[in-house]
């Protein structure tokens, strides 16, 4: 099976779905596939092309973000149509496009129709794009009303990551034969990563408060930040690993607030790095307004951290908010800076939810298991 994805972003690049694409792209080819990525350069350090487990190739257009986080090709660059030109020559089972949001997802199903071949595609959102500004809100509904609810109709087939994914996908297309396949996570590496124990020497006696993710409007840290605040926990840390536009913001809001002393902004790390952070956390915490399946959240619960998250997308797939972690609403400040001081006066019950939220994430998101529902799928439009 030789499969074309288009994707909107792509390692180096860090985030939920670069992570999901990857993996998927390294199970898969271990199945026999011959797989070919086409993404954005972003960033520009990132190789023109490479190949990367064997069995995955992956070419790198000309791109630019005019807008945070919405790559565009650079059509008038010879170099692009190139590279398209060359993508054209070759053979393929499947087209395969993430996430109805990004400009590739309309590419794909350009070059699925002009090669009259099968187009699939993977959705990863589960609500319309959530922003502080009322008017990239009302931009991005416009879009999915109209490109996106395009994108999602017209694909052959649509793979939800999440059950909130695919409702969301009934909502927007009126289609009703979404597939569902969890992703997996990379379970061993994750397991296998050395705690940062100096964190904790330099910080004896304190309660280590965790967030992992990219720093963007939407995924809630300026709530965190505030929360923290105002709970005045005695003795406790807030550690913040990613990097993003927002981050110069919220460490000029922790100034602010007077707490910069209390605020740890380490930027982005690479997976076994966060992994070892993520093992010396007292408590982890995603406040994002939108989500598909958080990859985080996953990773946290397998490591059996006590997690307090927004009920967003399919966080209550991972944990259900009954003695396996917190749940609470989008943007409530109220309700986060409460749970953190009650969880951090609390010790018994951060052991108690963290091993409650590892007993359903450890036989769910299985890479294995996904891989075989991808391929049964594919197997079956293909027929």
């Amino acid at each position: 099976m030789k499969l074309l994805i288009f994707s909107p972003y792509y390692p180096p690049h860090r985030g939920g779905l670069e992570s999901h694409s990857d993996e998927f792209n390294k199970h898969f080819s271990e199945k026999g596939a011959s797989i070919t990525v086409f993404t954005p350069r972003l960033p520009l350090t990132a190789p023109s092309s490479e190949v990367m487990h064997t069995r995955v190739r992956v070419i790198r257009y000309p791109a630019v973000e005019i807008i945070h986080n919405y790559p565009i090709p650079l059509f008038w660059k010879k170099d692009f149509w190139k590279l398209w030109k060359n993508l054209s020559l070759g053979n393929y089972s499947l087209v395969i496009s993430r996430t109805r949001f990004f400009f590739p997802s309309l590419m794909a199903g350009y070059f699925a129709w002009k090669k009259h071949i099968h187009w699939v595609h993977i959705e990863h959102g589960s609500d319309f794009a959530q922003f502080e500004n009322a008017s990239k809100n009302l931009l991005g509904k416009i879009y999915d009303y109209t490109l996106g609810r395009l994108i999602l109709k017209h694909a052959k087939l649509v793979i939800a990551n999440s059950e909130a994914s695919r409702k969301f996908v009934i909502k927007l297309s009126g289609r009703t034969d979404c597939e569902v396949v969890y992703r997996g996570v990379e379970k061993d590496l994750i397991l296998s990563a050395s705690p940062i124990k100096e964190l904790k020497e330099v910080h004896p006696n304190t309660t280590l408060i965790g967030y992992i993710g990219r720093l963007i409007e939407g995924k809630g840290v300026h709530d965190l930040i505030q929360a923290f605040a105002e709970a005045e926990i005695p003795k406790a840390l807030l550690v913040i690993i990613g990097d993003g536009p927002e981050k110069a913001r919220l460490e000029e809001l922790s100034r602010k607030l007077t707490i910069e002393s209390r605020v740890l902004f380490l930027g982005a790390q690479p997976l076994p790095v966060a992994m070892g952070y993520l093992k010396v956390f007292d408590i982890f915490v995603n406040p994002s307004y939108t989500e598909g399946i958080p990859t985080s959240v996953i990773e946290a619960a397998l490591l059996k951290k006590a997690i307090i998250a927004t009920d967003v997308g399919g966080t209550n797939e991972i944990i259900s908010g009954h003695k396996d972690g917190i749940l609470i609403e989008a943007r409530d400040i109220e309700a986060l800076k409460k749970n953190l001081l009650s969880l951090s006066l609390n010790p018994e019950l951060i052991q108690e939810y963290g091993l409650e939220a590892e007993k359903r994430v450890s036989s769910l998101f299985i890479w294995n298991k996904a891989i075989e529902k991808y391929q049964a799928l594919f197997t079956k439009i293909l027929s």
